[in-house]
């Protein structure tokens, strides 16, 4: 399994950007989600969507971010909003696997005037 993330970029603090991953497998029936982490820090949840499309969000994005999933493109959204220079890491995405996650190599948000 393979996923690629992409859309990242440098962005103005108050802008928005919107983040793909694209898994080479179904992702129909698995819960998938999105992770961040800033150099010498731990790696922590974003967002989560199950295949129900129960969303999840840390109290930190509620009300910025959005997921969001298209199955039949086998593909996982993150539309991020009104971004903050604390938003700044390296956002990797997942797909759990009947309890396996396998994680794409990820996409850096840089956040910055």
């Amino acid at each position: 399994v393979q996923l690629q993330a992409s859309g990242g970029g440098l962005v103005q603090p108050g802008g928005s950007l919107r983040l793909s991953c694209g898994v080479s497998a179904s992702i129909r029936l698995n819960r998938v989600g999105w992770y961040r982490q800033v150099t010498g820090k731990q790696r922590e949840m974003v967002a989560t969507i199950t295949s129900s499309g129960s969303t999840n969000y840390a109290d930190s994005m509620k009300g910025r971010f959005t997921i969001s999933r298209d199955n039949a493109k086998n593909t996982v959204y993150l539309q991020m909003n009104s971004l903050k220079p604390e938003d700044t890491a390296v956002y990797f995405c997942y797909v759990d696997y009947y309890g396996m996650n396998y994680w794409g190599k990820g996409t850096q948000v840089t956040v910055s005037s």
